[in-house]
């Protein structure tokens, strides 16, 4: 009796960490595996909502904990080959990371809004080659990073028939006399896109009209106004930004 005694208390010490080994397993399905845990048949590659009790009290939430990464700093896709059948056949489309970079573009593809900033961006790729995708933010209405626009030259977020616009911040003076203002093209400018004047110093916008711009013959030379009516500047300071394209 005691050597049977013996015996069921070595098995149970042996089921016990299996059973708890178990619990704490499941509480992760994964679906293309074998293992018990697994979740045949699922939309979901992998489900960590399967057990809801593995929390012992209520206050402990959980979440995905991304790898960090500086953008910077990466400038290469590893695994290669790319684009077979069962080895990344859409060349890392998709592929998210949390960037820790402030400033900067990805070392690898491009950055959309010219800089990046520090958050959840994912790689765009539709160009069938590993580098040729575009590193975009994730955000509310898929938003870019804000461009903050400065008097040397910035890259905006905006794309005319996929031709990138630029921006640049200036001022000039009115006399008073005259409709015409002068306001210096940009080195490689070869057409304006927008234009937004305003009274320097208040942030207010005085006008968003311009009739001609004169980029060759005299360039910088501004007519503001329309067709049918051009615009005197009071005599004063005014800020613009300019957004051209090259």
């Amino acid at each position: 009796m005691k050597l049977t005694r013996h015996n069921n208390i070595k098995k149970l010490l042996f089921v016990v960490p299996l059973v708890i080994g178990n619990y704490f397993n499941a509480q992760v399905r994964i679906a293309d595996s074998n293992a018990n845990s697994s979740a045949a048949n699922s939309s979901a590659f992998i489900d960590a909502s399967s057990n809801p009790a593995y929390n012992v009290s209520p206050e402990k939430g959980k979440g995905l904990l991304y790898p960090r990464t500086d953008l910077t700093l990466f400038t290469t896709f590893g695994q290669a080959p790319y684009g077979i059948p069962n080895n990344y056949p859409t060349y890392y489309d998709g592929f998210m990371v949390f960037n820790t970079a402030t400033s900067g573009v990805a070392g690898v593809g491009t950055t959309e809004g010219g800089a990046l900033t520090a958050g959840y961006w994912y790689y765009d790729n539709k160009s069938g080659t590993i580098n040729g995708g575009t590193w975009k933010p994730v955000g509310g209405s898929g938003a870019s990073p804000k461009v903050d626009i400065l008097t040397s030259e910035t890259i905006t977020n905006t794309l005319v028939n996929s031709s990138q616009v630029f921006a640049i911040k200036g001022t000039f003076t009115a006399t008073g006399a005259s409709t015409a203002v002068n306001i210096p093209a940009p080195t490689g400018m070869t057409s304006l896109y927008s234009i937004t004047i305003y009274k320097a110093g208040t942030g207010n916008v005085f006008s968003r009209d311009l009739f001609s711009y004169d980029i060759v013959a005299t360039p910088g030379n501004a007519i503001t106004g329309s067709p049918t009516m051009s615009i005197v500047y009071p005599s004063g300071t005014y800020d613009y930004v300019l957004e051209y394209l090259k």
